[in-house]
């Protein structure tokens, strides 16, 4: 189950809208600091997968906070494995898995 980042509430109409929790303690980027930070976060999510990429493409080994190891190369995979904080990094995550459900990862025929 996906966790809220605040609370739920509903207004006259039974309309359900979020009340978000710590909004004075977030820091808002814009303009060209945005731009920085979404570029950033695509260049590292860009840089974990790349060595499994082509046809001599590595293996990544994903261990996950429990233990639970996982050998992959199926860039999909290792990014939903991923802890992403980053939005554009999170919105990455959920294309990738998008186009891997639509069309495959392209590595059968």
């Amino acid at each position: 189950m996906m966790s809220l980042p605040g609370s739920i509430a509903f207004d006259e109409y039974g309309r359900p809208f979020i009340i978000l929790r710590d909004q004075e303690n977030q820091k808002r980027l814009t303009g060209n600091e945005a731009i920085k930070s979404h570029i950033t976060a695509g260049r590292q999510i860009a840089s974990t997968i790349r060595t499994s990429l082509g046809p001599k493409g590595l293996d990544k080994m994903m261990v996950s906070g429990d233990g639970d190891v996982t050998v992959t190369n199926d860039g999909a995979t290792i990014l939903k494995l991923m802890d992403v904080d980053h939005e554009i990094g999170k919105l990455m995550v959920q294309l990738s898995q998008s186009q891997d459900d639509e069309i495959g990862d392209g590595t059968t025929g």
